[in-house]
């Protein structure tokens, strides 16, 4: 049980990172991230809200015992992620290496999340 739960904190842990990182950048390196967006095509508007929802999935994640919440967190999550690995594809920028992470990251806290329960 110990070793689901240290493999659990490890990937959480590390998509946490991802997130706070992506979502410093999207706060503090906004005139960077709103090129980025109309590069891939993606509404600015978006930017806040997203970095926002970020934290607050992390939040979720991290700190709600409620299944439901958390099932809702990892869903947004994968669908932010799937998005942001087509949208790259769709370009052909080669940017889509950050996704393809975030998708693993996320993967192993769900799965190793769901072996806890």
């Amino acid at each position: 049980m110990k070793s689901k739960k240290t493999i659990y904190y490890i990937f959480t842990a590390l998509l946490s990172i991802m997130m706070i990182l992506s979502s410093g950048m999207y706060l503090f390196n906004n005139d960077e991230v709103v090129l980025e967006f109309q590069k891939v095509g993606f509404p600015t508007y978006i930017i806040y809200p997203l970095a926002f929802f970020k934290i607050a999935g992390l939040i979720v994640l991290w700190f709600v015992k409620n299944k439901s919440l958390k099932e809702w967190a990892y869903a947004g999550f994968f669908f932010n992620f799937l998005l942001a690995l087509s949208a790259h594809i769709n370009v052909n920028d080669g940017d889509f290496p950050g996704a393809i992470i975030a998708l693993v990251l996320l993967a192993g806290s769900y799965f190793s999340y769901k072996k806890l329960g």
